[in-house]
């Protein structure tokens, strides 16, 4: 995969180079799995800067900008995420301003249950937003889940069978939405000064408030209930229903089981057909 400024087309280069004249590139900092550049460029006025470009197929930047645009204000204003300095949404470019802070992720912030109380209560911030009522959420998520079912993967056939036969008993309520980060963890987490914030927006999408919570009930709270009970009490309660719980946790299993053997990353692929066994056991 092509990295540094070879990653954006001509399109996304100039609009760069306009909005960052003599920007020199100091960093790569894309995971290398799909097709979205992230970069770390320095402006001419000595200001740090974060470039994202997507791909021809990308759909995380548009996400990234609504999400910019429509819900992070209050976020930014405390300094709790990154200012948007410059986008366009058909380009698949946006650039901004680079938030100081260290990773959580696999660092002793990672078992802090002060640093999950902090990430429960931004993420009631983002939460608070801009709830709304969609009676088509449920039948679109049954929907999704089947295309990763008939999509390539390495679920066992008599799994998929019995994953197919839940979701088409499933209800299909009106569902509650609000904005959502869609990867909320600690990957997505920097401490600056002891205050937790956040980054990367490029799952932002409105969906019930508790599908935010699954990647972190899979690992951090699973491997420490401490951590779970200091983000719920941060986040002032659990906003899971166990009906619609139980069914973001097979979707989830499935998405992950699938994207994850599609773009390679068997780690994460392990993951998702472990949570595949579990979600099946418990059904």
């Amino acid at each position: 995969m092509t990295s540094g400024w070879g990653a954006l087309d001509a399109r996304q280069r100039a609009l760069v180079e306009a909005w960052l004249p003599g920007g020199v590139l100091e960093a790569d900092l894309g995971w290398g799995l799909v097709a979205t550049t992230v970069l770390r460029v320095r402006a001419a006025d000595g200001a740090l800067c974060v470039v994202k470009a997507g791909g021809p197929s990308d759909h995380h930047i548009a996400r990234e900008i609504r999400a910019h645009l429509s819900w992070l204000g209050p976020w930014v204003r405390a300094g709790r995420a990154p200012a948007l300095l410059h986008h366009d949404v058909e380009a698949r470019v946006l650039v901004t301003r680079w938030l100081p802070g260290r990773l959580v992720l696999d660092g002793p912030a990672a078992d802090d249950p002060g640093v999950f109380a902090q990430a429960g209560r931004l993420l009631a911030d983002l939460h608070g937003v801009e709830p709304r009522r969609d009676p088509q959420y449920e039948a679109r998520e049954n929907e999704r889940v089947r295309r990763w079912l008939a999509s390539e993967h390495r679920i066992a056939p008599a799994d998929v069978a019995r994953l197919s036969a839940l979701v088409d008993d499933w209800p299909e309520p009106p569902a509650s939405l609000v904005p959502t980060h869609g990867d909320w963890q600690p990957r997505n987490w920097l401490v600056h000064d002891g205050e937790v914030r956040a980054i990367d927006l490029g799952r932002a999408d409105l969906r019930p408030a508790a599908t935010d919570l699954s990647r972190l009930a899979a690992r951090d709270f699973r491997r420490d209930p401490a951590l779970e009970t200091a983000f719920l009490d941060g986040y002032g309660g659990d906003p899971r229903d166990p009906g619609a719980w139980a069914r973001t946790r097979v979707r989830e299993a499935v998405a992950t089981a699938a994207w994850a053997y599609q773009v390679g990353d068997e780690a994460f692929e392990r993951e998702g057909l472990a949570l595949v066994a579990e979600v099946l056991a418990e059904a």
